[in-house]
């Protein structure tokens, strides 16, 4: 759960203005600060932890993708070998046929 920020605009623009920047920047330099704060309070930015955990994540989609190419190519293999014998009884029934 995330805990709310307590930011007082007013007083940061106020404080802004007496250090000589114009009213309307003030304004959008809090606006953007409070927009920031929010954001991060509420949790929708990705912390370490976040990418720690997604990282862990992808290396097991990673190993099982692998594993799953690895039953593919042997079964590949055997239907090419099943193809090849196929087409070798198919040949030899047609040279048996016209020979």
């Amino acid at each position: 759960m995330s805990t709310a920020i307590q930011f007082d605009t007013l007083r940061f623009v106020e404080k802004l203005k007496s250090a000589g920047m114009p009213e309307a920047q003030a304004k959008a330099g809090a606006e953007a600060l409070a927009t920031a704060l929010g954001e991060s309070a509420s949790g929708l930015l990705a912390t370490k932890a976040d990418i720690t955990s997604i990282k862990i994540e992808t290396a097991g989609v990673k190993s099982e993708l692998k594993l799953e190419m690895a039953d593919v190519k042997s079964e590949l293999k055997l239907m090419k070998w099943m193809v090849v014998t196929i087409v070798a009884g198919v040949v030899s029934l047609i040279a048996k046929a016209f020979f």
